[in-house]
C-alpha cells in the first residue's frame, strides 16, 4: 500500500511532537510538509536531520 501523504499543521511545538511520536518512523505516513506562520522568519529553517529520522534527509 501507498503511504498516505500528510502536511501538519500548528505552531512549531505540538505540530513537532505529533511527527516525533507518530509519523517519523511510520511506514505508512509521509510528512511533506510543516506549517508554522506564526513564528518569525521560520521560512528559513529546517527541521533537524537528526531529529528527523532515517525517512526524512
Amino acid at each position: 500500500m501507498a503511504k498516505q501523504r500528510v502536511i501538519i499543521m500548528g505552531a512549531a511545538g505540538r505540530d513537532f511532537h505529533n511527527f516525533n511520536v507518530y509519523f517519523r518512523n511510520n511506514p505508512d505516513y509521509e510528512v511533506v510538509a510543516f506549517t508554522a506562520t506564526q513564528i518569525p522568519n521560520i521560512e528559513g529553517r529546517v527541521y533537524p536531520p537528526e531529529l528527523a529520522g532515517k525517512d526524512y534527509p
